[in-house]
């Protein structure tokens, strides 16, 4: 599986950890990735938690993570609406709200949504829904339909971005996995071609097929919020191991 693979793309929640826990044999497993001379990014679509939280949380489980490793879509997007000189109106979790510069509709320019939780209400999306039937540019942190949290699975922002695009005739840009710009971002860092690396998730349309579409060879864990159907959506190029701790077999 490992052949010819020069860096690991790894998710984050589901793959190294589930809720709070991490997942078994993960750490050891990102270690001996190292330990072979593999360049080590990680991916992940979260907009609930900073890079400082989700950095501290995978060194609190024992993974050595420095700061440029890490590629989070609040970051790309931050860095789209800052090349494009944009006046976003937010629907954003606290936890990143304050990275971003947001605007009331009267002055807004563009709509910017992430998993915002309840911050998804009915008066919060016909905002958004009114400015993008207006032309304003829809930007997404990510596309996820869920997530896995210690209660179970999670609506993440996915179905809200459709919601979005079906209602105002729009095509949202996403800024995050499954975005082609966002894996090829994380492709140049490394300094290696897309087919030199391995992307591992457990999300079958965000990580798996989002990387195979940007050239990237994937695999799909069963942890996190994997399901038996995912396996048939598999396309050439994929493949299946239990979790990450299994990586090396």
């Amino acid at each position: 599986m490992l052949t010819g693979i020069q860096a690991l793309l790894l998710d984050i929640s589901g793959v190294i950890y589930q809720g709070s826990q991490p997942v078994e044999g993960a750490v050891e497993v990102i270690e001996k990735a190292r330990q072979k001379g593999l360049t080590v990014r990680f991916l992940t679509n979260t907009a609930s938690k900073s890079s400082a939280q989700i950095m501290q949380e995978l060194r609190s489980m024992g993974v050595n993570i420095e700061p440029q490793e890490l590629f989070t879509a609040p970051r790309a997007a931050c860095e789209l609406i800052d090349e494009r000189g944009l006046r976003p109106y937010c629907i954003l979790p606290d936890a990143i709200a304050a990275k971003f510069e947001c605007y009331p509709p009267e002055q807004a320019d563009a709509v910017l949504l992430g998993d915002a939780v309840d911050g998804l209400s009915y008066a919060s999306l016909n905002q958004a829904f009114r400015l993008c039937q207006a032309g304003a540019p829809l930007i997404a942190i990510g596309m996820n339909r869920y997530y896995m949290s210690d209660e179970g699975l999670q609506l993440d922002a996915g179905p809200f971005v459709k919601a979005l695009e079906w209602a105002a005739r729009t095509e949202a840009q996403v800024m995050g996995k499954p975005g082609r710009a966002f894996f090829h971002r994380a492709v140049a860092s490394t300094g290696y071609q897309a087919h030199e690396c391995l992307m591992v998730g457990d999300d079958i349309d965000a990580d798996v097929l989002g990387a195979l579409d940007a050239g990237i060879p994937a695999v799909l864990v069963r942890t996190g919020k994997y399901c038996p159907e995912d396996e048939q959506k598999l396309t050439s190029g994929g493949r299946v191991i239990d979790s990450l701790a299994h990586l090396f077999d």
